[in-house]
């Protein structure tokens, strides 16, 4: 049973993809990083979510495996007082190009 409306995660990519104030953020460790990611990403891993630095007024897009660890880390960034954070769901829905 899942308790949270997932993203569309292709429609997502491909705003991200019209929008040149976003970032695209995969919030997965390094190795599942490694292992594919949606082309254009950055790397931040959940765990190292609180030293971002990205400008305020920048959109970041974020994502993960499933969607758990993206909405986890938007609330923090929200927190640090990013207002244009949103998670757009799991790499496991996406079903574009991967890069490695």
């Amino acid at each position: 049973m899942c308790f949270f409306r997932q993203p569309d995660i292709q429609a997502e990519v491909e705003a991200y993809r019209n929008r040149p104030d976003a970032f695209l953020v995969d919030v997965r460790e390094p190795d599942e990083f490694r292992s594919g990611h949606i082309p254009g990403a950055l790397n931040v891993p959940l765990s190292e979510i609180r030293q971002v630095t990205f400008p305020k007024e920048k959109v970041l897009c974020l994502y993960c495996l499933r969607g758990t660890r993206s909405r986890r880390a938007a609330s923090i960034l929200k927190q640090m007082g990013y207002e244009q954070v949103k998670s757009i769901g799991g790499i496991v829905r996406y079903h574009g190009q991967l890069e490695r």
